[in-house]
């Protein structure tokens, strides 16, 4: 139960999550985040929330070489590195077989890392997990074309779940990441947090 909404604009990730903490028919709102920085990795998860302290506190995955594009190094070395950091620390099966579904955003880009470790690319430039993903989907192709900031558009798409869907509840938190090009800039790439709305949950 969740819900994770998340766009890209102008190499920049922007992402936003709910604070339900679900089970069977009871809701705790949670305080730890579903969205957080590790590195030069924004994450949105939905799950477990064991699985979201592994990838804040734990996850140390060895950095991109120059013979690997993005999302080469992601579906090897990146996943390798959380397949290990799950066995390890108890995290699923033994082997860690079957993982978690969180977005990731890296150097500009979205990504869809499902529980089966697939890293997967949205045709659009944005995208949604979790209980009230189909919600949050709807809202943001209704706002692809509207002149809003992209931070209005993550938290429309959040209100939508959380007015329609029982597993999704404010507030909400967006936090972006911008990626510069190394290379180019020489610069190290920013980030901001915004808390965002608090409005009630509406039934």
């Amino acid at each position: 139960m969740t819900c994770i909404a998340a766009l890209v604009e102008n190499n920049t990730v922007y992402m936003g999550g709910d604070s339900a903490g679900i089970a069977g028919l009871s809701i705790t709102i949670r305080s730890d985040e579903k969205v957080f920085i590790n590195g030069p990795f924004i994450v949105g998860i939905t799950g477990s929330f064991r699985m979201s302290d592994l990838l804040r506190y734990k996850l140390d995955p060895p950095k991109q070489t120059v013979h690997q594009d993005d999302r080469s190094y992601l579906v090897t070395d990146f996943v390798d590195s959380l397949r290990k950091c799950f066995a390890v620390n108890g995290f699923g099966d033994k082997d860690a077989t079957v993982g978690g579904t969180f977005l990731l955003g890296y150097k500009g880009k979205l990504y869809s890392v499902q529980k089966d470790y697939q890293v997967g690319i949205p045709s659009t430039q944005y995208d949604a997990v979790g209980c009230g993903a189909d919600l949050a989907l709807g809202s943001l192709h209704s706002t692809t074309k509207l002149s809003l900031k992209p931070e209005q558009r993550i938290v429309m798409a959040l209100e939508a779940a959380s007015t329609f869907s029982a597993g999704v509840a404010p507030p909400f938190l967006v936090m972006k990441q911008e990626y510069k090009d190394q290379e180019t800039t020489k610069e190290k790439p920013t980030v901001t947090k915004r808390t965002t709305s608090k409005s009630k949950k509406r039934r």
